[in-house]
């Protein structure tokens, strides 16, 4: 299954880029952070646009096709989707340890499972409830970990907006299947980054023309910041390209690259030296446990 084995390499790259995005935020403005990250990430592909529409990418695995109008605004509304995510998850990742943001977006594979369950009217099997309860189980042992910190996850508001990714980033994915059925994987990751990044503009000049000040944020440079963009990119690439296969799955591509938890884990624990990590691994534990549910119900 070379989807799977796609899933697998994103998720680990995936991993890379929640470190970088952490590293990059700290006392750091999320606005502009985020800002660069969707211009760099667009920098990545504006050339293979020009090519392609100069002829000199023709086909291939980098050729992006021009599109018409009605798939111009499918990716419109998806990078709406995305950078809604992205700004609810950059804002929480900001002020929680990576080790309780991770595990929080991890549960969204649970999510894309319901969210199929109730838009298209797909039914779970026994493995699959079994998946989707234990995830739920390991949410309430997170938020017991979480309250060791000064944690409250029923008033952190940071909390809410990690949930709100997860949520929106779910809605994502189930979107994303949709668009795969007709559309090139190059077509949407390349003009998807440049109409998210317009957004992002629009929303830095409308702060700065709005604002007190401008709209002033603190800001200093890092070369964390472009690395966020290239592991994403990555990352993204082999998202698409594994569900742009006809026999994927997107319930266990979801889980696959939920895997990305692990990688972050290992680095919020080994680089960042956060707190209370042994209730945290059990609380990964479990969210692993039922990812591992859900895939051998998907199966």
């Amino acid at each position: 299954m070379m989807w799977a084995l796609l899933a697998f390499v994103s998720a680990a790259l995936l991993g890379c880029y929640d470190f970088f995005k952490k590293v990059s935020l700290k006392d750091n403005s999320v606005l502009v952070v985020l800002f660069l990250n969707t211009l760099f990430s667009t920098v990545i592909f504006l050339p293979f646009i020009f090519l392609s529409q100069q002829g000199c990418i023709e086909s291939g695995m980098l050729y992006v096709p021009e599109g018409t109008l009605q798939q111009h605004l499918y990716l419109v509304l998806k990078a709406v989707i995305v950078l809604s995510s992205w700004l609810c998850g950059y804002i929480g990742i900001k002020h929680l340890p990576i080790t309780i943001v991770s595990p929080i977006q991890a549960t969204r594979p649970v999510l894309v499972l319901l969210g199929a369950l109730l838009l298209f009217g797909e039914k779970l099997n026994l493995y699959q409830w079994v998946g989707v309860l234990t995830a739920i189980l390991s949410f309430y042992l997170l938020s017991r970990s979480g309250k060791r910190e000064g944690i409250d996850f029923k008033h952190n508001r940071w909390v809410f907006f990690v949930i709100m990714a997860a949520l929106l980033g779910a809605v994502s994915a189930l979107y994303d299947k949709f668009l795969m059925r007709s559309l090139e994987p190059m077509f949407v990751q390349s003009w998807f980054n440049l109409y998210q990044c317009l957004l992002m503009g629009a929303i830095v000049l409308a702060m700065i023309a709005f604002t007190k000040n401008g709209g002033k944020r603190h800001f200093s440079w890092r070369w964390s910041i472009p690395l966020i963009s290239l592991f994403l990119a990555a990352a993204d690439f082999c998202y698409f390209s594994a569900l742009a296969q006809d026999d994927a799955l997107i319930a266990v591509v979801s889980m696959i690259r939920r895997g990305s938890v692990v990688v972050s884990f290992a680095f919020g624990a080994l680089l960042l030296r956060e707190k209370n990590l042994k209730s945290k691994a059990v609380d990964l534990l479990f969210i692993l446990i039922g990812l591992f549910f859900l895939y051998l119900g998907s199966k």
